[in-house]
């Protein structure tokens, strides 16, 4: 304050070419010198802390920068803002994979298998729970004719970008994987059959017209069964005769003199017999 108190006016003088120059050599020299006046140092290692301390920073500057932010007025969106926005993506894009060096591959474990899908899930989960309450729109005859132009352009310009492909021959390992593969559909279709199908009814109405068309089938079964049989009698089937046969045969028809002769009784009342004549002869 004593020092600005003790300042008279002073005469502003132009500033030239020449003094231009002179400040911008002085703000060299001062940049120089500091420069030489700087030692060796001591590189120092990045610890935790360190890192930890930089990340504090970084979060603390990010939050004073975003108090300081005073209102804005938005702009809208102009087409040319979205192209020049769509350039720099690409151009960041290419710089980006410019950049890139090379990686090692690391093999995806069981462990890494599971994260993917919790993460996956958990995505789907936000997603879903992000999401408002929509308002349905009818489906018009124009938008379903733009659904099959769109369709329809997706599918030349897909077999357009398609190259020419090398065929393989079929080997005896790609046949027995094919059949592996069938195999296992098979047993997934009759597992999923019998869970969902299998034991339940289906319920038909019962019209005139079945009614009827029953009753045919009956009559025509019945027609059939009497023609083949009127045709089969009379005549036999031979059947071949080994030992097996009769040995069985022979085995049965023992079976039934025993069951009808009744000797299965007698047996049975002569062992009674038998053993009251032996305590008999034991107590005399």
């Amino acid at each position: 304050v004593l020092y600005k108190e003790s300042l008279g006016t002073g005469t502003p003088t132009p500033v030239t070419p020449e003094m231009q120059r002179v400040k911008r050599n002085q703000e060299i020299c001062s940049s120089v010198l500091y420069k030489e006046n700087i030692g060796k140092a001591t590189p120092t290692p990045v610890t935790p802390e360190m890192e930890r301390v930089k990340r504090n920073q970084e979060i603390i500057s990010s939050v004073l920068y975003k108090e300081n932010v005073g209102k804005v007025t938005p702009t809208p969106i102009t087409p040319e803002m979205e192209r020049v926005k769509r350039n720099q993506e690409i151009i960041s894009s290419v710089l980006y994979k410019e950049n890139v060096g090379q990686a090692t591959p690391t093999p995806v474990t069981p462990e890494m298998e599971r994260v993917k899908r919790n993460q996956e899930q958990i995505s789907s989960v936000a997603y879903r729970e992000g999401l408002g309450k929509a308002t349905p729109s009818p489906i018009t005859p124009e938008m379903e004719r733009v659904k099959r132009n769109q369709e329809q352009i997706s599918s030349v310009l897909y077999k357009e970008h398609m190259a020419k492909g090398t065929p393989t021959p079929l080997t005896p390992e790609m046949e027995r994987a094919k059949r592996n593969q069938e195999n296992i559909s098979s047993v997934l279709y009759s597992d999923s059959f019998r869970k969902q199908v299998q034991g339940k009814a289906a319920y038909v109405l019962d019209t005139p017209e079945m009614r009827r068309v029953r009753e045919t089938q009956k009559h025509i079964s019945t027609v059939k069964y009497h023609e083949d049989f009127e045709k089969s009698k009379g005549s036999f089937t031979p059947v071949v005769t080994d030992p097996i046969t009769e040995r069985v045969k022979k085995n049965m028809q023992d079976f039934s003199d025993i069951s009808y002769r009744g000797i299965q009784r007698r047996v049975v009342e002569m062992e009674r017999k038998r053993v009251d004549q032996d305590q008999e002869n034991l107590t005399g």
